[in-house]
């Protein structure tokens, strides 16, 4: 998140908080719809592994809730027949300087057949506003 983050466990859950995320950063936003943040963002994100039947329900709900998001050249495909955990996210969003309210939501991460590519952010280009868009590039890490 290019902030200050602490983790810690609750149980059985990793909960990630975080702080001071540079705005001054090229494409810097919350999500990919572009929406922007300020200093003011706090996020807390919580990670725990659920059974197959509440990951079931939780992508049942999101195929009604969502638009789903299409990127076909992520080359990942869901294992259908895997029936172990899955990895869920639930994460909330605060930042008084774009919302009037604190936002939740959540993510779930099944198995995938394959193997995870590697991606690295400055070199995907066609995630920022258009093919030729300017790739963020730094003499050092900003963070």
């Amino acid at each position: 998140m290019y902030g200050d983050s602490v983790g810690h466990y609750e149980g059985d859950t990793l909960v990630i908080d975080t702080v001071g995320v540079k705005t001054a950063r090229p494409f810097g936003m919350v999500d990919v719809y572009g929406t922007p943040y300020t200093e003011a963002l706090h996020v807390v994100e919580r990670y725990r592994l659920i059974d197959y039947e509440a990951a079931m329900e939780a992508w049942e709900r999101n195929l009604t809730e969502n638009t789903p998001l299409d990127f076909p050249d992520a080359g990942l495909v869901i294992d259908a027949d895997f029936k172990g955990k899955s990895l869920q996210l639930q994460f909330t969003v605060d930042d008084a300087g774009v919302f009037t309210v604190p936002w939740s939501a959540s993510m779930t991460y099944r198995r995938a057949l394959g193997e995870w590519p590697e991606s690295v952010c400055a070199e995907n280009i066609q995630w920022y506003s258009g093919m030729n868009a300017a790739v963020p590039q730094a003499d050092r890490p900003d963070f």
